[in-house]
């Protein structure tokens, strides 16, 4: 069962908008949509393959055609269609399918989620609110995506890009390199994964850096409002 928060967000320039939906029986639910002339150049590029190591997802199509890879195999998601289950540990990524391809209109939707999960390293709002509006200021700004950055946000989302799949036991590779490079590494360059700027629950990302000993010097409670 669903019912609809508040909260709603536009990003990249008008070209996404999010609204928060409360799910009870999921960590978060968002229902995306996708304005495909406003994104054209940012559509044009398929986001990084990637795997989440806490939780399943779960992605549906409300309008139009979304496109999942999973290991290496394009599944075509349609309006009407069930929402299809993304197991942790499998390697993929979404993306809307072209403007040509869509059989009309201009914008995609689709309601995307995750299952609840004790582990505080986890895919939530508040993930999701640093992740996009950190692209949203690159793209304001003209400047390009600082991989330390992603790796230190996707780490707080138990979330990991993938490696070629030659490499030998590639999604543990990728999760050290994550949690070496993204937590602490990161951390020791002032890196955090995320931003007060970004956040509506400054409480929680607090909590959650309070965990990690090298990220706890980014907590800073007195920003609360």
């Amino acid at each position: 069962m669903t019912d609809t928060e508040a909260y709603h967000d536009t990003s990249l320039n008008g070209a996404v908008s999010t609204r928060v939906i409360r799910h009870h029986e999921r960590s978060f639910a968002f229902e995306v949509t996708m304005d495909l002339v406003k994104g054209r150049d940012f559509f044009s590029t398929k986001p990084p393959m990637h795997f989440h190591i806490n939780q399943d997802e779960y992605i549906q199509s409300l309008n139009g055609k979304i496109a999942l890879e999973i290991r290496g195999k394009e599944i075509v998601l349609q309006t009407g269609d069930p929402e299809y289950r993304i197991d942790a540990w499998v390697d993929h990524r979404s993306y809307p399918l072209k403007l040509a391809a869509q059989e009309g209109g201009t914008t995609v939707k689709f309601l995307l989620s995750g299952e609840k999960t004790p582990e505080l390293f986890q895919l939530n709002t508040l993930f999701f609110e640093n992740w996009y509006k950190y692209q949203d200021e690159l793209v304001t700004s003209g400047g390009k995506i600082d991989m330390i950055q992603a790796l230190s946000t996707f780490d707080a989302g138990g979330t990991y890009l993938s490696v070629p799949t030659w490499i030998p036991f590639g999604q543990r590779v990728s999760q050290a390199l994550g949690i070496f490079v993204g937590r602490w590494v990161g951390s020791l360059l002032g890196y955090q994964p995320f931003h007060r700027r970004f956040s509506t629950d400054w409480g929680l990302a607090c909590s959650q850096m309070e965990s990690s000993l090298f990220q706890r010097q980014f907590s800073d409670r007195s920003k609360m409002d």
